[in-house]
Order: C-alpha cells, then sequence, then structure tokens
C-alpha cells in the first residue's frame, strides 16, 4: 500500500505543475487550482500517514511509553495541519481538524483494524488520486500544450500577415490565401483551448465539491475505530455524530440533487442560491433576450457552472455571458430536486385541479393547492413565477409568452412520484403540467400578492 500512495505521489508531482499555468487561468481559477492541489496533498499525507498506522499497529499499540510515537498520533498532527492548511472555508479542513483530536485521543488504545481500514478508507481515497485528481491533470496537460500550440500559431498568422501585406502581384493573393489559413488555424487552436480550459474549470469545480464525500472517509475511519475500541467508546460515540452534524450543517457543500428543504437549512437562506442567483442574473441581462429557456446553452458550460455552485463558487456565473446557458443551469437545478417545487405529496390535488371544468373553479382549486405547499417550496415557486411574469411582458421581444414558458418550464416544476414515474407520462398528464404553470404566471398577482 505505501508503495502505491508514494507512486501516486511521483506522478502526481511531475504533473501538478503551475510554472506553465500563469497568464492561462484568471486568478479566481488560479485559486480554486491551489484548492485542488491542497485536496490532492492533503488525501495523499493523510493516506500516507494511515497506511503506515496499519502496518505499525500492533507491536506500538501495547507500548504505552511511546504513545506520542506511534503514526496515529503522526497521523493527528497531519490532519490538522493540513486542515488548518486549508481552512475555516473547507468543510474537508474543518473536519480533519476536528477529527484530529479524536485521532490523538485514540493514539494510547489502538487495536489491530488493518483489513477494514484499508479496505473502506486507504482504498477510496486511493482512488480519488489515481482516478479524479488525474483527470485535472490531463486536463492540465493538454490544456498546456494548446496554449503553446495557439501561440505558435498566432505568431505564424502574424508572420504570413506582414509578409502579405509586403507581397505585390500575384504573390498578394498567394499570400492572403496564406494568411486566412493560418487565422482559420489560429481560431481553430483558441477554440479547442477554450474548451480544454471549461473542462479544466469544471473538474477542478466538481474535485472541490466532493469534498463532503472526501470527509466521510474520515468519518468512515471513525466508525471503524469505534468498532474496535471498546475502551474509546464514550470518546467515539460522542465525535461521530458531531463530525455528521458539521458536514451536514456545513454551507460550503453541493447544492444539486440536495433537497430544499436541506439546502435553506443549511445555508439559513429563503430562496435557494441557485435560483435566486440565476434569476438576479437574468433579471438584470436576459429579459429581452429571444429564446430564453426555449434555446439550449452550451452543455459544457452549463456543467461548469453547476459545478461552480456545487463548489461554492457561483460568483463566477457573472464570467458567462450568455443567458440561455444560466437559464440552463437554473432548469437544470429544478430538475435534479430530489422533490419537484411543487411537491410529490400535493401531485394528485394539483392535477385535479387542472382538469376542473369551470374556470372560476379550477382557480379556487389551485389556489387551495398552492397555499398547501410548505412554506419553503412556496416562498421559492412564489420567487420563480413572479420572475417568469415579468420575463412574459417582454414576449413582443424575446418571443417567450406565457404559453411558451409554461412548456419548456412545467416538466421542471412538476413530474409523478417515483412509482408512477415507470408507467411514463402522456401527453395529457404533460400538457396539463404546463397548463398549472401558464396558470400560475398569468393570474401571478392573485395567486402570489404583493411585490
Amino acid at each position: 500500500m505505501m508503495k502505491q500512495f508514494l507512486r501516486v505521489k511521483q506522478i502526481a508531482d511531475q504533473k501538478f505543475q503551475r510554472s506553465d499555468k500563469n497568464g492561462v487561468l484568471t486568478e479566481e481559477l488560479n485559486a480554486a487550482e491551489r484548492r485542488v492541489d491542497l485536496i490532492k496533498e492533503s488525501c495523499y499525507a493523510s493516506g500516507k500517514k494511515l497506511s503506515t498506522c496499519m502496518q505499525r499497529l500492533v507491536q506500538d499499540s501495547s507500548d504505552r511509553k511511546f504513545s506520542k510515537k506511534i503514526p496515529e498520533a503522526a497521523l493527528a498532527q497531519c490532519m490538522e495541519e493540513w486542515g488548518l492548511s486549508l481552512g475555516e472555508n473547507s468543510i474537508l479542513g474543518m473536519t480533519l481538524v476536528d477529527y484530529a483530536r479524536v485521532q490523538e485521543a485514540l493514539a494510547n488504545d489502538l487495536l489491530t483494524y488493518k483489513v477494514q481500514v484499508e479496505e473502506n478508507v486507504v482504498e477510496p481515497l486511493q482512488n480519488i488520486l489515481n482516478i479524479d485528481i488525474n483527470k485535472v491533470m490531463k486536463y492540465r496537460k493538454q490544456l498546456f500544450k494548446l496554449t503553446s500550440d495557439m501561440e505558435s500559431a498566432k505568431m505564424r498568422y502574424q508572420s504570413a500577415l506582414r509578409s502579405s501585406q509586403q507581397a505585390t502581384g500575384n504573390g498578394a493573393a498567394a499570400a492572403a490565401a496564406k494568411v486566412q489559413l493560418l487565422k482559420e488555424e489560429a481560431e481553430d487552436i483558441t477554440s479547442r483551448a477554450d474548451q480544454c480550459r471549461d473542462s479544466l474549470t469544471a473538474e477542478m469545480f466538481n474535485l472541490i465539491s466532493r469534498e463532503p464525500e472526501m470527509s466521510q472517509l474520515f468519518v468512515k475511519l471513525c466508525q471503524l475505530q469505534l468498532e474496535y475500541h471498546k475502551k474509546a467508546f464514550y470518546m467515539l460515540e460522542s465525535a461521530l455524530p458531531e463530525l455528521k452534524a458539521q458536514i451536514s450543517s456545513c454551507p460550503y457543500q453541493p447544492v444539486f440533487g440536495v433537497s430544499l428543504k436541506e439546502h435553506l437549512k443549511v445555508t439559513k437562506r429563503e430562496i435557494a442560491t441557485v435560483i435566486e442567483t440565476c434569476v438576479c442574473w437574468l433579471l438584470e441581462t436576459a429579459m429581452e433576450e429571444e429564446g430564453l429557456f426555449r434555446i439550449g446553452g452550451s452543455m459544457i458550460k452549463i456543467k461548469k457552472m453547476k459545478s461552480a455552485f456545487d463548489a461554492g463558487f457561483q460568483h463566477l456565473i457573472e464570467e458567462d455571458r450568455d443567458p440561455h446557458n444560466v437559464a440552463g443551469v437554473l432548469k437544470l437545478y429544478l430538475r435534479s430536486l430530489p422533490e419537484p417545487l411543487l411537491t410529490f405529496e400535493l401531485y394528485d390535488q394539483w392535477m385535479n385541479a387542472a382538469v376542473e371544468a369551470d374556470h372560476d373553479t379550477r382557480l379556487r382549486a389551485l389556489w387551495s393547492v398552492v397555499n398547501s405547499l410548505p412554506e419553503a417550496h412556496l416562498k421559492n415557486l412564489r420567487y420563480l413565477i413572479k420572475f417568469l411574469a415579468k420575463l412574459c411582458k417582454n414576449s413582443d421581444v424575446n418571443k417567450m409568452s406565457v404559453q411558451n414558458i409554461s412548456i419548456v418550464i412545467g416538466p421542471n416544476l412538476l413530474w409523478p412520484p417515483v412509482e408512477e414515474c415507470a408507467l411514463g407520462m402522456n401527453m395529457t398528464a404533460t400538457n396539463l403540467h404546463s397548463s398549472i404553470v401558464d396558470t400560475l404566471i398569468t393570474y401571478v398577482d392573485w395567486f402570489f400578492p404583493g411585490g
């Protein structure tokens, strides 16, 4: 196991160099890159010390005189150092710091649990190093090569351009053709470099967003130790729920795929981060954008922004000036919720209200369902519908009427419970979903009075 970690360290040190990145990434992305390096080093260092503990556990655990010298004490020190390096804004850092105290207390009373720890902690940690961090390294290497090629292509283009300006007669036409060819080549390489940079950014943010998952590995280590350290039972039993509670309550964790109630509780917000950030951005810059929410954005840009939100770098949305990408992220967030914004519990009530034949009866029935929503869902629905109603007021310019908006947003706000999905949604159900959203937007001030 030690040899494997040393090999990973050697590969990482060879390829994780910064010298070729200056000027390629923004200041914010360089900060993210440094964060990735810290994650790599903390995972590697903690994994190395943990592997050492497994090798020397038996002979040292019974010798109380050397309690300060055994690998477990070194592991605690290592965790604390790297946890402090990551800082208070890192859930992984906070977990490492807090668990370092637990590990130090356990140093005097350890038993052999080598096999269990290797299978449940060391190997997953090594997989992160071998797989996830290697992805980042691969894109870094590609970006360096593409950047170098891009600079070379630009120089060739500039040289040819100067030559063409001096050419005369038949030579001028040939020179102009060459200039055009080199210009297209430079533009192509620049485009590929931009795509590679976006891929690298997405992978870095994805790795950062997995800090809670990495932290859970140390929680798992705590669980294994709890099984084998009966004499330290009270201490471990107290530490484990505290570690879990810290991770679950920390605001620096993913937001996509997390229940709305849990996200709002952790972040102490009333409106979900993704909803508020995207809506505010679109309100300021995209209310007249044609086909907003209907025209799809760039999948790689949307993935980058999703990763940025999950990693706590949502302010980087300002770097993307394409409204369709921002709208795509908002739709993806709504669809990624474990439970739709209109909830599974009220699904049948929504559908029953939507099929009421009489207009006034239908409005009253929908009003009743709206006001049956949990408070968190009601506030976020109100916020979103108010925005969509403003968007529709510019339909003459953006071509997004109430009906068009309802068709593209409806499936992201309401869908049947899991057990019903196996039968598939027919067109009638889909139309009813859109009809519900259509009515909410049309009568927005009646359903949601106030500003």
